[in-house]
């Protein structure tokens, strides 16, 4: 029998503010620990930590990065609690989440004192890979197994800095209702996860919605909005009938995932920037049905009219054209919500675990060898 693990799991993002690495982070680490292995989660924490397995490592700062906005812990003072953290653990791994960001994980990964096992999210381009190469390759010979979560994820760091990566799915918890539970909604609702930024495309969504709430092919429509950002005060003052539109801020992962229960219809409409959909799962698992841009992140998870409806990035007509056959068409919506399921059910966060699990033995010499890349 193979004794268990100690894993020291780190997010450069804090883990008190929404985010797709962050939800990836807590939610691994969760299953892992259903495994019977020992994780601690290491980050920023900007309020109480989210979980009894959380070490907070200080509070974030707001930083840009990749078009956005991020919660990110590159002060000294997060450096030396890091250091202390690492200090007064005994880990047998680190698995370091986007390991060349200012803050805990970077820390981690220049002290390098225990096998680590790397995942990179981020797809796109990044001018800092560009710019530090010279500092950055060095450091990526530090890691023993590099992860990648999309093929797209895999090809910025590789471009930029060489490599091998084994490209790996994010994992997405089922989020589909408990027998006893029926969620439902009096109204057709369409829904919109994410950030208030130009490069979220929510501007595009809510032009389309708005065209779309007036047609008479359409029984009553609401828009559920969650999340905040720069955009929200400018789109909310200019889409603010409280009938057609709900503008729930930020909300536990209670109340998003009755949200997505509750909706007919996930709307994602990012222009660019996304590696991988896992909002996209999200909502499959929960039995919405999702219509999305068709970006390389998201194609990485959903295929036009099998599981879901991919259209156009920034296309506000092609957005409140799927809409409207969505909303007015039940056997679609049966279809794609049946076949969505299906496809979430790949990407089960406890198969990803196992995975993850698999790879933590392998680099601490506990098992010789795994099995093909998944």
């Amino acid at each position: 029998m193979t004794r268990a693990l100690r894993v020291g799991m780190f997010s450069p993002y804090s883990l008190t503010v929404p985010g797709g690495v962050q939800a990836q982070v807590l939610g691994l680490a969760a299953a892992i620990r259903r495994r019977g292995h020992e994780v601690r989660v290491l980050g920023p924490c900007d309020g109480p930590p989210p979980a009894p397995f959380v070490t907070p490592l200080g509070d974030s700062l707001p930083t840009a990065a990749n078009g956005s906005i991020v919660p990110l812990a590159p002060d000294p003072s997060a450096v030396f609690r890091t250091i202390r953290a690492l200090r007064d653990e005994d880990f047998d791994v680190w698995h370091l989440h986007e390991p060349f960001v200012p803050g805990p994980t970077l820390t981690a990964l220049t002290l390098h004192s225990r096998p680590i096992v790397a995942t990179f999210h981020a797809a796109g381009r990044s001018s800092s890979y560009r710019m530090l190469r010279p500092v950055l390759a060095p450091l990526l010979r530090r890691i023993d197994h590099a992860v990648a979560v999309s093929p797209d994820a895999a090809e910025l760091v590789r471009g930029h800095l060489g490599g091998d990566f084994e490209v790996l799915f994010n994992g997405v918890v089922d989020q589909s209702p408990p027998a006893e539970e029926a969620v439902v909604s009096e109204r057709p609702s369409v829904l919109f996860i994410g950030r208030h930024e130009e490069r979220k495309g929510l501007r595009v969504l809510l032009e389309a919605f708005d065209s779309v709430a007036g047609s008479p092919r359409v029984d009553d429509p609401i828009c559920w909005i969650i999340g905040e950002g720069p955009e929200t005060n400018r789109l909310r003052q200019q889409y603010s009938d409280p009938r057609r539109y709900r503008w729930l801020g930020r909300v536990s992962d209670a109340e998003k995932a009755t949200r997505l229960r509750a909706a007919t219809v996930l709307v994602a409409p990012a222009l660019r920037g996304e590696s991988f959909g896992i909002v996209l799962l999200e909502g499959m698992s929960a039995g919405a049905v999702v219509i999305a841009s068709d970006i390389d992140g998201y194609r990485n998870v959903a295929t036009n009219g099998q599981d879901s409806i991919l259209v156009p990035a920034g296309n506000v007509e092609a957005v409140a054209d799927a809409l409207r056959s969505v909303l007015h068409d039940p056997e679609l919506r049966d279809r794609l919500r049946a076949q969505g399921r299906r496809r979430a059910a790949e990407f089960s966060m406890d198969r990803l675990a196992e995975i993850y699990v698999e790879r933590y033995r392998l680099v601490t010499g506990a098992i010789s060898g795994v099995g093909e890349p998944t």
